[in-house]
């Protein structure tokens, strides 16, 4: 999918995500960093309350992962209710099921109230068992999701939509065009008085007698809240990144021949994993204009959108066997799939102990908020975040403050958090490696080269240009490595990504790649620059 000042999806008319650069100091009463879907949903909820709100995106408004979601719009939560419930008690996964009610709920009156055209539809969704997976699973989870409240959740023999075997249906859940919503809240939001600004990076949060936010621009924001909504926090170096992983994972949609009657959201109850034949999959069905709408004169053509195949940011995989893993699964099931026409990979943030980090942040200063760990479920979490924090800014209490908490210690989820420790403690060693084995790179190639007592980060982008910086991630030193699917590098320690040219796509970096030029040492990689060939990046 592509992302940017504009965003066309299955060749719809484009979207309008660009708005004026900041380029004067100014006040507000709340500055959200970061404009995706919870950015944008607070800014939406503040003014209608009256609060000066002004919004800073360092790209477009979408450009980060709201842009790259699936937009399951569901209380079935990834981490299962049984598994919350072990881990945080009954009370918790009550609040979980019911602030993931209430969220949906929440988007579902705005798109009403404000008159979006973004297909938003009420829908059945089903929780299946693939191949070889035991069914008291499945009785674990419908005995916790009663017991948190959702008593209409039942048992059923198969999935409309395909053979599958025994499942779950939870009623009401809900999907929509994501970036058309969005597209839709922005303008709402600035109609009610809210200052969009993309193109704004910042460089910093500072305290005196109020908030400070400084841009690279050199403008500044002073203001009395500010929320940052930029998927992994950017004000905070440690505490937050220690609390929870960064996983990529892939998509990809295809005409299908469907029933109406059929069409549901789909999650299977794998683990997310290493191996790209057992996680987790998702999948729903869309339409070429959600809305319903003629296309002179052709009824709109259906599409079938399968995501999984996860796996931690950083590591060396080959995206191309992650996205064929899951069009031969989708086959399997639905044969009647056309060729792929859109592929794309979007990040994931896992908390340790499965539940989001919603509320104040818990370092720093005073009257800062953030919104991070959406574990799978972005959407419904930047709804919750825009009907609990609003109350916090008030200096309100709030039922869901305690579940959400960012302060909460560690105490769950320990084993996952050793693995996560054990992979920065990897990565660190790296620096001590030999690096790759120079060799002439092709357009959209990257690999890590020994310089001296340096690694350096080369590539080639898509139009041929070398590139070379110092191989050091910006927030904390660890070695990034190439994605080839997105031609970036991230970093496999807290999931900061850069562009082929070094530049920061998304944090917790807020730092570009220090350019670092090879100086003829690897004369392989200086090869005269090969003409690009096409991409199997994501479209």
């Amino acid at each position: 999918m592509e992302t940017g000042g504009t965003h066309t999806l299955w060749g719809d008319e484009p979207l309008n995500l660009h708005r004026s650069q900041l380029t004067q100091n100014t006040t507000a009463d709340v500055c959200i960093i970061g404009a995706g879907l919870a950015g944008i949903l607070c800014a939406y909820a503040l003014a209608r309350e009256g609060r000066r709100v002004i919004v800073l995106e360092a790209l477009d408004i979408g450009s980060g992962e709201t842009g790259r979601t699936t937009a399951h719009l569901t209380n079935a939560i990834d981490d299962r209710y049984f598994h919350i419930e072990q881990m945080h008690g009954a009370e918790a996964a009550r609040i979980t099921a019911e602030s993931h009610t209430q969220g949906i709920s929440f988007l579902e009156r705005i798109a009403m109230e404000e008159a979006i055209p973004c297909g938003f539809t009420r829908l059945d969704g089903y929780l299946f068992l693939p191949p070889g997976e035991k069914p008291e699973l499945l009785q674990r989870e419908l005995d916790a999701a009663h017991r948190a409240g959702l008593g209409a959740v039942e048992r059923v023999d198969k999935v409309p939509s395909f053979e599958s075997g025994p499942a779950l249906r939870f009623p009401d859940q809900a999907q929509f065009s994501p970036m058309r919503f969005l597209a839709g809240v922005a303008h709402a939001a600035e109609r009610l008085g809210a200052s969009i600004h993309t193109g704004t990076q910042v460089d910093g949060i500072d305290k005196s007698s109020s908030l400070t936010v400084r841009t690279r621009g050199g403008s500044a924001v002073e203001c009395g809240a500010v929320i940052v909504a930029t998927n992994a926090p950017i004000n905070d170096v440690v505490t937050m990144h220690m609390k929870q992983a960064a996983y990529r994972t892939y998509a990809l949609a295809a005409p299908v021949a469907i029933d109406p009657d059929a069409k549901a959201l789909l999650w299977d109850t794998s683990e997310r994993a290493g191996d790209p034949d057992g996680p987790y999959h998702y999948v729903r069905f869309t339409s070429s204009d959600p809305n319903g709408r003629l296309t002179n004169g052709t009824p709109p053509r259906d599409f079938i959108i399968v995501g999984g195949g996860d796996h931690p940011t950083g590591i060396k995989v080959e995206p191309v066997e992650r996205w064929n893993t899951l069009e031969r699964w989708a086959r399997e099931r639905w044969p009647s799939m056309g060729t792929v026409v859109h592929r794309w990979s979007g990040q994931v943030l896992e908390p340790h102990d499965a539940v989001a980090f919603i509320g104040r942040n818990p370092t720093g200063p005073d009257g800062v908020y953030i919104v991070t760990g959406d574990s799978g479920m972005g959407m419904t979490h930047s709804a919750i975040a825009a009907i609990l924090l609003p109350r916090l800014i008030a200096g309100e209490d709030h039922p869901w403050k305690k579940l959400y908490d960012p302060a909460r210690k560690p105490v769950h989820g320990l084993a996952d958090l050793a693995r996560h420790v054990g992979r920065v403690t990897a990565n660190y060693a790296e620096w001590v490696s030999p690096g790759e084995e120079a060799r002439s790179l092709s357009a959209g190639d990257g690999l890590i080269v020994r310089h001296g007592l340096k690694l350096l980060a080369v590539c080639r982008d898509e139009q041929g240009r070398l590139h070379s910086h110092h191989a050091a991630c910006t927030h904390l030193g660890c070695v990034v490595h190439w994605n080839s699917a997105e031609k970036s590098w991230d970093c496999p320690c807290h999931g900061s990504r850069f562009s082929a040219a070094g530049e920061v796509i998304s944090g917790p970096a807020i730092k570009d790649l220090e350019s670092a030029p090879i100086d003829g040492a690897t004369p392989e990689i200086q090869t005269r620059p090969i003409m690009p060939t096409p991409s199997s990046a994501p479209i």
